[in-house]
């Protein structure tokens, strides 16, 4: 018994449970949630990136154990409730842009995105990045949070089925008669109820009893294939430096420079504006800022995600970055390193027990991200939507975000226009120098690198 208030009260001690107004059990939970709500990335990933010719084993446990490393030192160091994985998006870019696109191997790719992660290192250590997050206006801000809950919520309608691909419209409305479908519908009808009646672990809750109604209608995956391999062998310290002094399709060494460098500005815009939206808006959710709109620890945080990206590189995957389904634990309550520290244990289990993972359908996860969804967008009550100077560049955030599928996007559109009106409404001294030097960074983004 007393061997049990001593880990409790050294659990509380070292995480600040009591200051964050959380407990252990809550915590916990709030891991195993953002966990099951992210698990997919560890089969996607290897799926994707073994496009370029990557091993899909050694993919697997890279993706599994970067994560794991990620989320250990968010947990531990930052002490946030915030998980990292290999991006998607991110991902794609890095097979389907540089390496099928571009012309670079898998093994110069993965030395980009170790430069990337060098690079962010050294712009948090040297308070760049802190910067530039200080610098974002206030509307922006709330705006993230509500373009996250519009992103995450088409990934959850996506996961489930709900909204496909159409042609003409680009999206539409699918057909009721897919089990998978049902299952879904079925399982945000159950976790809403839960929800409203406000039971503690609502969407866990909601994914175990989704998962278990999907087994009769043969949408959960009963058959177990537990062979694994578990040699990473095949990526590890595979990253090919010297590659990148050979220029894709030319002689020039020069030209070799400026071809990798504009890829590694590439990821790391991506990467850290991914990583930014995601903290501030998930933090802004959750009532975690400050006065000022400021996170606790968010220089341990960026730090965390740019020694994970480096660390995944080493072992053979993608760039790493702080993940959006964190929301969902921090919906369950999750306000600790403890939140990220229990699914980081999981994805160090996730190597033996990676099977298992599988069988827990997308459609029993998605509802969970339609919820978040809901509960994210109640940031932009904070947006004054009279002043249109405010309005306009907050809602491009929102709406960008969704259309085209990314965060960084998002941020991107926001920080374009909100210079551009206060220009034009006489404001221009209100606008923080750095947001005029991002604009024109990511005009440069969208208009010369690579996208």
């Amino acid at each position: 018994m007393g061997s049990r208030r001593g880990s409790a009260s050294a659990l509380d001690n070292y995480f600040r449970l009591t200051e964050n107004k959380t407990d252990a059990k809550t915590e916990i939970i709030a891991g195993i949630t953002t966990f099951i709500t992210m698990a997919y990335i560890l089969f996607v990933n290897p799926n994707i990136l073994s496009a370029t010719g990557m091993d899909f084993n050694s993919v697997f446990l890279a993706t599994t154990l970067s994560a794991a490393i990620g989320t250990f030192i968010m947990g531990f160091y930052a002490n946030l409730p915030f998980a990292q994985a290999s991006g998607m998006g991110l991902n794609a870019f890095f097979a389907f842009s540089v390496v099928l696109g571009m012309g670079y191997t898998w093994q110069q790719t993965l030395a980009i995105v170790f430069l990337s992660g060098i690079l962010f290192i050294l712009l948090t250590v040297t308070g760049a990045r802190r910067a530039i997050i200080d610098a974002i206006p206030a509307s922006l801000k709330h705006a993230i949070g509500g373009g996250i809950g519009l992103f995450i919520a088409l990934i959850g309608f996506q996961n489930a089925g709900i909204v496909v691909h159409e042609e003409n419209t680009l999206v539409t409305l699918t057909r009721f008669d897919n089990p998978g479908v049902i299952l879904a519908v079925i399982g945000l009808v159950i976790t809403g109820i839960l929800m409203v009646r406000k039971v503690k672990g609502a969407i866990l809750i909601g994914i175990i009893i989704t998962t278990l109604i999907g087994i009769p209608m043969g949408v959960t995956n009963t058959a177990i294939d537990t062979t694994i391999s578990f040699d990473i062998s095949k990526t590890f310290m595979k990253m090919d430096f010297a590659g990148l002094l050979k220029a894709q399709g030319t002689d020039s060494l020069l030209a070799s420079l400026i071809s990798a460098l504009t890829v590694i500005i590439s990821f790391a815009l991506v990467d850290m504006f991914d990583t930014i939206g995601t903290l501030i808006g998930t933090a802004n959710r959750a009532g975690m800022l400050d006065k000022d709109g400021n996170l606790r620890n968010m220089n341990k945080a960026l730090l965390a995600d740019a020694v994970a990206t480096s660390a995944g590189a080493v072992l053979g995957t993608s760039t790493v970055t702080t993940y959006v389904e964190s929301a969902a634990g921090v919906a369950e309550g999750g306000r600790t390193g403890l939140t990220a520290v229990t699914t980081g244990a999981l994805f160090v289990l996730a190597v033996f027990l990676a099977p298992f993972a599988l069988a827990i359908p997308s459609a029993a996860t998605a509802p969970a991200l339609i919820i978040v969804g809901v509960l994210m967008m109640g940031t932009i009550k904070q947006i004054n939507f009279d002043d249109f100077a405010e309005a306009l560049p907050a809602f491009l955030t929102i709406a960008v975000m969704p259309f085209t599928y990314s965060i960084a996007n998002g941020i991107a559109a926001g920080l374009i226009f909100y210079p551009i009106v206060k220009i034009i409404t006489g404001k221009a001294k209100e606008v923080h120098p750095t947001v005029y030097i991002l604009a024109i960074l990511f005009i440069l983004k969208f208009t010369i690198l690579p996208h």
